[in-house]
């Protein structure tokens, strides 16, 4: 049986660990951006046989099931009271808010043109990271993460034509949204494993997700293909828990402003698995593009916070 106090070790941060814990952070935060940058073309997959409320609805309700059993079946303990409003933000960001607004952008927007968002959540992130603890990164970091930030938001507009549609609005609200999640959860990973931040996280959803379902799969018709339940597989398991699990713990390791600018390479990711999953197309500005942001992120990792 597991106490307390051992629940709630305090995860190493940044400051001061040693080489191999950074790289470890590292390489788990660039983990949980990979099954990140598969959400999108997921998500595409999952509406062709869902409708929006249902998919977001059932897989939180997924998610939280496979996260729910993990809690049990380790014995963790409920968290401390003070960690239940962090908790509450970070489901309210990353587990409702943009699952949900990310799904009603895709049902008139390209994954292209919605990478937009995840260009510019890395900057959001940091920024929001900045308010909430304190932290004041260097000028060459905010330089870099503002130049690659400058340049995948470029990338993915000359994708979409330079035209801002009506899911815009959505887009921009899922941002604000998943970076206040990401913070508080980077946050709360730093005293608790990052698997049971996003898995209590599901968990608190459980009383609104499961009516949501219900209610959501009443009313939408559905239309089980093997491209339906894919996506809504990989959404609930990939991204919606595996992802975040590697994520938080990635920025307990890094620290939170400079996991964020591993996500600088994710939509250049979102395009490549459109390309091969969806079917769409890139221009020869996606390797130019792609090169900009990997200096970016290089500049970054080494910048001192």
């Amino acid at each position: 049986m597991r106490t307390e106090s051992s629940a709630t070790a305090p995860t190493p941060i940044a400051v001061g660990v040693p080489p191999r814990v950074s790289t470890g952070g590292t390489l788990q935060a660039a983990l949980g951006v990979v099954a990140f940058s598969l959400t999108f073309p997921a998500t595409a997959w999952g509406l062709e046989g869902f409708g929006p409320w249902s998919l977001v609805a059932v897989r939180g309700v997924l998610a939280a099931v496979i996260a729910g059993g993990c809690l049990l079946a380790s014995r963790v303990p409920v968290p401390e009271r003070r960690h239940r409003t962090g908790l509450a933000v970070v489901a309210a960001g990353v587990v409702v808010g943009f699952p949900l607004l990310t799904t009603l952008a895709l049902r008139t927007s390209t994954t292209a043109h919605a990478a937009v968002v995840v260009g510019l959540l890395p900057l959001t992130t940091a920024l929001l990271s900045a308010l909430r603890t304190g932290t004041r990164p260097s000028r060459t970091f905010w330089t870099a993460a503002l130049a690659g930030a400058a340049a995948v938001v470029a990338f993915t507009v000359q994708q979409s034509g330079g035209a801002l549609t009506t899911a815009d609005l959505y887009l921009f609200g899922a941002l604000l949204v998943c970076a206040a999640g990401y913070t508080e959860g980077g946050r709360l990973a730093r005293v608790m494993p990052g698997w049971q931040v996003i898995g209590w996280a599901l968990v608190l959803c459980l009383p609104v997700s499961v009516p949501a379902a219900a209610l959501a799969l009443s009313y939408e018709p559905v239309q089980l293909t093997a491209h339906s339940v894919a996506g809504l597989l990989w959404v609930a398991a990939g991204s919606q828990f595996l992802g975040l699990v590697v994520w938080y713990r990635g920025m307990a390791a890094i620290g939170v402003p400079k996991a964020s600018q591993l996500q600088l390479a994710q939509p250049l990711l979102t395009l490549v698995w459109s390309v091969l999953l969806l079917g769409e197309h890139l221009t020869v500005a996606a390797p130019l593009t792609a090169a900009a942001v990997l200096v970016c992120i290089a500049v970054t990792q080494r910048a001192r916070g």
